[in-house]
């Protein structure tokens, strides 16, 4: 199975395995992005995005080591701060089986459910994308 999972914070392996309905991840291809998201509207137009990638590196990283720990064959990288560019970005070179969306909290939730975010990826990508808040 080869994965793209999309997270904002840290994902471990039971998180993952419950948006996968339990499968086993031993063996999986899993490519961990981590969009990188400034912290306010002001971050973002003042281009300070150093705290966002270090934070979505950080995400990614852990992310990443958490899965390997359970046998899946993890990579991690930084994506684009919309959700969809980054995707975009990153099933251009990993051409994943299925797509999982971790989504935090309230505020994002909203904005990913207005922004249509699963709905989009699936027509664009035509693969599998399930989203996860939590």
């Amino acid at each position: 199975m080869k994965l793209l999972v999309l997270a904002t914070d840290p994902v471990d392996a039971d998180d993952l395995r419950g948006a996968l309905d339990g499968e086993e991840l031993d063996g999986a291809e899993v490519l961990v992005v981590s969009p990188a998201v400034n912290s306010s509207p002001l971050a973002f137009w003042v281009s300070d995005s150093d705290e966002a990638i270090a934070d979505a590196e950080s995400t990614a990283r852990q992310t990443a080591d958490a899965l390997s720990a359970v046998g899946a064959r993890t990579r991690a990288q930084t994506g684009e701060s919309d959700p969809l560019l980054a995707l975009q970005d990153a099933l251009t070179t990993f051409h994943a089986d299925r797509v999982v969306v971790f989504v935090r909290g309230d505020e994002e939730a909203q904005r990913y459910r207005e922004d249509d975010v699963v709905g989009e990826a699936q027509r664009r990508f035509a693969v599998p994308v399930t989203d996860v808040t939590r």
